[in-house]
């Protein structure tokens, strides 16, 4: 999505505002910086500094660690630097409009990322400011979570066509997501996840339009079996009510060994963290040889950094 009057200037609300070559030239770019980085210190720019004198506002309306902190560490290695809000510590706590929010902004920093919860108001931010507007998270989507894990799936030898990826528990954001880059990358995806709980349907047919094979199943077992990728989330987001009964729905949806021993041998085991170890993994597989959990968040700076490039026009088409 460009953003109106300045055309170097790029939303990224949605994967498929890049689309599959940007997001390759993304992935592309990430694995050269993460390269160039050996051996430097996390706050040492980059050699090029491209987004020197850029400010990039940090807007949170739901609490964050890897996303924080790896946005700030993404701008610190671009050569920028960030400017924190929260809804405590600002005027959209006191009931300030998104659209004076993001008018406002577009006036004082070079762009803006938000993590909040319903979607309206990313795409609100996003209409409203003239600089680029970055999806953090959203309840429907987790972009640049994905941009991430696609990094760390092909850091671990793995190439995107054909790939076969197997989710377990429950279809929230992180999988809708996944489902959009599986349209973009022609990957394809088994969902087993409790009746009641399944992924929008917009996302499945999204990725079938685009030439994904997307396998709906209330099977664990069937998912997982011959996957590439096994992955998974917590089950209870924050804020969702009635905890235990969905807990309970979950429960046939743990990844643990036998789950993980039917996917390939040399699959890799991704989750966005936090995770909570006991309920949708087991310790065995959440620290097992499998597992590229830690790999996959710090992956989120480098990511985001060529995301970040993306929207201000430095990267792509």
């Amino acid at each position: 999505m460009t953003v109106p009057g300045a055309a170097d200037y790029r939303h990224f609300i949605g994967l498929g505002d890049a689309g599959g070559d940007d997001i390759a030239a993304m992935i592309n770019d990430a694995i050269d910086r993460k390269a160039a980085r050996v051996g430097k210190s996390k706050g040492m720019p980059d050699a090029d500094a491209p987004l020197a004198g850029k400010v990039l506002a940090l807007v949170f309306e739901k609490s964050s660690t890897r996303t924080r902190v790896s946005f700030d560490i993404a701008m610190r290695q671009l050569g920028g630097s960030v400017l924190l809000l929260d809804s405590a510590s600002s005027q959209l706590g006191r009931g300030e409009s998104i659209a004076d929010t993001a008018r406002v902004l577009s006036r004082m920093v070079d762009g803006i990322m938000l993590r909040t919860d319903d979607h309206a108001k990313m795409t609100e931010m996003a209409r409203h400011a003239t600089v680029p507007v970055i999806n953090g998270l959203t309840d429907l989507s987790h972009p640049c979570q994905i941009v991430a894990d696609l990094l760390t799936v092909i850091e671990n030898g793995k190439a995107l066509p054909g790939l076969e990826v197997a989710w377990f528990g429950d279809g929230n954001n992180v999988l809708h997501s996944i489902l959009e880059a599986a349209g973009l990358m022609k990957f394809n995806v088994r969902v087993a996840v409790p009746a009641g709980y399944e992924p929008d349907r917009t996302f499945i047919d999204l990725a079938r339009a685009g030439g994904a094979v997307v396998t709906m199943t209330h099977d664990a077992a069937e998912a997982a079996r011959g996957a590439d990728v096994i992955v998974t989330d917590t089950w209870v987001s924050m804020g969702q009510a009635h905890a235990d009964e969905k807990l309970a729905a979950m429960a046939s949806y743990q990844v643990n060994a036998g789950l993980m021993a039917l996917a390939k041998p040399d699959a890799v085991f991704l989750h966005c963290l936090p995770a909570h170890v006991g309920e949708e993994v087991t310790e065995e597989v959440f620290e097992g040889p499998q597992s590229a959990v830690f790999d996959e968040a710090e992956n989120r700076i480098h990511a985001q950094k060529s995301v970040l490039l993306w929207g201000f026009g430095l990267l792509g088409n």
